[in-house]
């Protein structure tokens, strides 16, 4: 262990959801399927040219030619699904890197879900899940985590240390990390447990700034951001830039010049010798424990406000998010294989994050990704949804019907 080491730690996050096709009120009760696998597919293979192919053979190319070249993914269970359906040839590029031993594989949620909230089995069993899945498919057995959006607590680090679990990473926001800087190590306060947390300001100058020509320090170029890094202070011993993996080739398009940018800046951090690069469970045994840092409310990487408000922050997300748990136990007592993974498929977080009714730039986020026309269409599709589930479990056309019809009238009355 050298005391003057200084670790960079490159990591990035894989998801796809199944989307949900139009579901109509009418609809429910038909045997109509919920998920829209034709636009899925379309969407999975589009992606796979644009971005995983093309940056996934670049980091193999990178990583072939300076081997001490270190990268962390997370790629959800829905996502590796869908690769194996539609895309195996990205699934074997993962494997390909998996196979260089430079390359960490994290374990989450597999359904990308917020079952920790209201089951904590259900999200015991879809870690379990997501475990499985990655030895199976890329060959890997995970030992560092990444919860569904980053969302982080006390209690939720403390759960996942007691699944096995040498650490996870977390939103480094001022309001949890209390003043201290992003760039460390630290320590859960009741467990052995490594925390990393995410340089968001510099992880979002890639993933939101790196376009915008309004930005003062545009256009940013690759050895413009590795001397950024190089020129943090030197008690700043950890840097972590944590992004969704999309952002090369699908929200930064590849004529913007963003896979150029990704080689030049892994390049010229390579070339200082300042940093090396590591893996997280890596990290835990190069560095020293951190300082305890607590986190009592739940955090996450999602909008300015950076809590669940990006899923649960209004009456129609919690009205649906709710609505769904009621029909847990039910789904279960079932042991109905198709049910239960169309009922898992429906707590993808994603589904809550198109009824967001948020303004401002958190609006245009949400906007981007959704594939509706507004979030009252969001919410009233995946109720119906609900309410076809409710059908299919008790085999009568009652029950929830009243409640939706009511939710509907209050969306009809909500200002556009």
């Amino acid at each position: 262990m050298n005391s003057d080491q200084r670790y960079l730690n490159l990591y990035f996050q894989v998801h796809q959801p199944r989307r949900l096709q139009k579901f109509q009120f009418f609809d429910v009760g038909s045997g109509q399927r919920y998920f829209d696998d034709d636009l899925n597919r379309d969407i999975v293979c589009q992606v796979a040219k644009d971005c995983y192919l093309p940056a996934n053979t670049l980091l193999l190319n990178l990583i072939a030619r300076h081997p001490d070249i270190r990268v962390t993914f997370s790629i959800s269970g829905t996502a590796l699904e869908q690769f194996a359906l539609y895309a195996p040839e990205v699934l074997l590029s993962f494997r390909q890197l998996a196979d260089t031993g430079a390359v960490e594989f994290l374990g989450e949620t597999y359904y990308h879900s917020l079952a920790y909230f209201k089951s904590q089995e259900e999200f015991i069993h879809q870690v379990g899940l997501h475990k499985q899945l990655l030895r199976d498919v890329i060959g890997f057995d995970p030992t560092f985590f990444r919860h569904t959006e980053l969302i982080y607590s006390d209690a939720i680090g403390k759960l996942v240390s007691e699944l096995g679990f040498s650490g996870m990473y977390v939103e480094g926001a001022p309001a949890f990390l209390q003043g201290r800087t992003p760039n460390g190590l630290y320590t859960h306060p009741e467990a052995s447990f490594a925390l990393i947390p995410r340089n968001h300001r510099m992880s979002d100058d890639i993933a939101f700034r790196y376009a915008d020509e309004a930005w003062a320090e545009w256009p940013l170029t690759g050895k413009k951001f590795a001397s950024w890094i190089d020129r943090l202070p030197a008690h700043e011993k950890l840097v972590c830039l944590a992004l969704d993996y999309e952002t090369f080739g699908e929200h930064q398009k590849h004529s913007s010049g963003i896979f150029t940018f990704l080689q030049e800046f892994i390049l010229a951090l390579q070339r200082s010798g300042r940093f090396m690069f590591a893996t997280p469970s890596a990290l835990c045994d190069l560095m020293p424990a951190g300082p305890v840092v607590q986190c009592v409310g739940a955090s996450s990487w999602a909008d300015q406000a950076r809590d669940l408000s990006a899923w649960l922050g209004n009456d129609m997300q919690r009205d649906a998010f709710e609505t769904l748990y009621r029909f847990q136990d039910l789904v279960m007592e079932k042991d109905d294989m198709a049910l239960t993974k169309d009922y898992r498929h429906l707590q993808t977080s994603d589904h809550f994050y198109y009824m967001s009714t948020k303004g401002g730039p958190d609006g245009g986020v949400h906007q981007y990704f959704s594939p509706y026309r507004s979030p009252y269409e969001a919410f009233m599709n995946y109720m119906n949804v609900l309410a076809d589930l409710e059908f299919r479990l008790r085999g009568k056309r009652r029950g929830l019907w009243p409640s939706i019809e009511k939710s509907a009238v209050a969306v009809a009355a909500e200002p556009r």
